[in-house]
């Protein structure tokens, strides 16, 4: 058993797989180190599980929304089976199979608690020991994130959900009361009050999802709303306690709120504290700054890496996997003395990161998102615009669903005539974002894109119409 190696992944979510995998398709030597179960928060206690109890309900009232199907349908959510669905697309919280494909993939597996020892040195403690292993080449930090309990009076001692008890909890608790509005807040409200309990969702801000289009939290919020759930905004949480009767929440205004279960969904941190960055002149619990290729900064030498929720940049698997490609890539190129290709969309740059990311949230409507909103553009010194247009009108959205509702929005740079950001609002409008996601990595201008013919009747003629208010209203 070896200690040396070209290269050590710190986490075996799936960042830290694809940073591995790449790195070993470009001729090195790679260990992996996990504590817990081998393919992370993703495939046990988030993408997977949560897409899993969301899917069932979304399929019904899909049936239900079409008349002819509707007639046929004469019952609702069975859900011990929705809930077994999750159990298998969680692998039933084994990790074997993802063992297997490291094994397959020619990457050593080091099972234990991971802690950079100085430079390009890694000391892992387990059962059986510590063991410290030695980086030719890099070591890279692929931890993830981790839950944020805020310090409210009492919250804590009440063994609040998370996320993970969320996604994985064996039974529907008959009364829920979710803290935060976010993505996870609201897709957990939804998923659970589908499946028989009583929500109430207290958030913070006025608005839900308020890191989206104010359009997008309007409509999740009247979707929640249509499905029972009781949608308090604006609205601070002060105190939890728990009794015989279950948690009672005090709140800054309004009535206090009484569930069996609480679900806090504040947000998360990078989960950068224990791991012995303190060992290389870094602060423990911060995010990670690093540069195109993951390289990062603030380190004598280079050396060490870091991808995914630990940048704090763009905490979401799909992106996280993008930048693991990218830094894998780039420790293998720099291993063979190749300087990697870091400009602006280069084959070892994580330039999407920064102006397209890419975004679902999986209530009832869906919400779409990639690149910028039109907050976030009015911020930058080119003049930009915005065009709007009801879906619903579409023939295509017609056809999908009787009384179709949702939302798109493009924001346009006026002076590069190019999209920069879209979002959309909508039953399955997450099909749409691939499209509106290569116009804006490609930088496509606006009158080539009049010539993306989309097929008729689908959802996608609402380029077209988008595209129509932009051309009569002289923007290209």
């Amino acid at each position: 058993m070896t200690d040396d190696f070209d290269v050590i992944v710190i986490g075996a979510g799936p960042t830290g797989e694809n940073v591995a995998d790449y790195a070993t398709k470009g001729g090195l030597n790679v260990a992996i180190v996990e504590s817990e179960l081998v393919g992370g928060e993703c495939s046990y206690w988030a993408c997977m599980p949560s897409k899993a109890l969301l899917r069932p309900p979304a399929a019904l009232e899909g049936a239900a929304s079409v008349d002819g199907a509707e007639q046929a349908v004469t019952g609702g959510l069975d859900v011990d089976r929705v809930l077994a669905r999750r159990d298998s697309f969680a692998s039933d919280w084994n990790d074997q199979g993802q063992v297997d494909w490291l094994k397959g993939a020619g990457i050593e597996l080091v099972r234990g608690d991971a802690r950079l020892s100085g430079e390009r040195h890694v000391t892992v403690t387990s059962g059986s020991g510590e063991r410290t292993l030695t980086a030719q080449q890099a070591v890279v930090v692929a931890t993830g994130s981790v839950p944020v309990v805020p310090p409210i009076d009492g919250l804590a001692g009440v063994s609040p959900w998370t996320s993970r008890e969320a996604t994985a909890a064996k039974r529907a608790p008959a009364r829920l009361a979710v803290v935060g509005g976010g993505v996870v807040g609201c897709e957990m409200a939804a998923a659970w009050a589908a499946l028989g309990s009583r929500v109430t969702l207290l958030a913070k801000d006025p608005l839900l999802l308020p890191r989206m289009e104010p359009f997008a939290g309007e409509a999740v919020r009247e979707g929640l709303v249509a499905a029972g759930v009781t949608v308090r905004s604006d609205v601070a949480v002060t105190s939890a306690k728990r009794d015989d009767f279950g948690v009672t929440l005090l709140t800054d205004h309004g009535p206090s709120v009484t569930a069996d279960e609480v679900l806090v969904a504040t947000g998360r941190r990078p989960n950068t504290s224990g791991i012995g960055l303190d060992t290389v002149g870094l602060e423990p619990g911060q995010a990670l700054n690093t540069d195109e290729t993951g390289r990062v900064t603030g380190v004598a030498g280079d050396w060490l890496y870091a991808a995914g929720d630990v940048t704090g940049r763009a905490p979401l698997t799909h992106m996280g996997k993008y930048a693991a490609r990218a830094c894998g890539r780039a420790i293998a190129a720099r291993a063979v003395g190749r300087t990697p290709d870091s400009a602006p969309w280069g084959a070892e740059a994580t330039t999407a990161e920064r102006s397209a990311i890419t975004q679902v949230v999986f209530t009832r409507p869906e919400v779409a998102s990639v690149g910028l909103t039109e907050r976030e553009a009015r911020q930058l010194p080119q003049p930009t615009r915005t065009v709007e247009y009801e879906i619903g009108s579409i023939a295509g959205a017609a056809l999908f669903a009787d009384g179709y509702s949702g939302r798109a929005k493009l924001v346009i740079d006026s002076g590069r005539k190019v999209v920069l950001g879209a979002a959309f609002t909508g039953a399955e409008v997450g099909e749409l974002l691939h499209a509106a996601t290569i116009a804006v990595v490609g930088e496509v201008p606006l009158d080539r894109l009049w010539h993306a013919v989309p097929a008729y009747p689908t959802i996608s003629e609402i380029w077209l119409r988008l595209l129509e208010a932009l051309l009569a209203d002289g923007a290209f």
